[in-house]
């Protein structure tokens, strides 16, 4: 576990607290603060390094997005093949790429059609060839 470290005002936490006057770390209210706190997250993160401040900064902000998400967004239900749905596109697949994975076109057309389910060989297979954990191609209820 890591050991806490106290935030103080030497020179390394400048950026921490020039990021706290420019957006405060205060509980996220509403969906428009919400976008907010999430275009500062985008700005911290799109760069590949970050001072020990900012760094700091940004962990308290995605902890207090985090508990607004956890409270007030709903994520729809996911399923193996909606995730199997999006790799395809996103890899500009088809049917036929994949139909050596199900052991034939007709088993991946009925699985992509709701007429089957992705079984445990489906998924092991799907996982191996996009380099995924198996626990992405197993559906799961937007509750858990």
């Amino acid at each position: 576990m890591e050991a806490y470290t106290s935030i103080d005002h030497n020179e390394e936490m400048e950026e921490y607290w020039r990021l706290a006057r420019e957006f405060p770390l205060v509980s996220i209210r509403d969906d428009t603060h919400l976008e907010e706190a999430l275009d500062v997250v985008d700005r911290l993160t799109d760069g590949l390094q970050r001072a020990r401040g900012a760094e700091e900064y940004l962990r308290a902000l995605t902890d207090l997005v985090y508990v607004y998400e956890q409270a007030h967004v709903t994520w729809p239900s996911v399923t193996g093949v909606n995730v199997l749905r999006h790799l395809m596109e996103e890899n500009g697949l088809s049917q036929a790429d994949l139909a050596p994975l199900f052991g034939g076109r007709s088993v991946i057309s009925d699985v992509l059609a709701g007429k089957r389910r992705l079984n445990l060989t489906h998924i092991t297979r799907l996982a191996e060839r996009f380099g995924l954990p198996t626990s992405v191609f197993i559906d799961r209820d937007a509750t858990a």
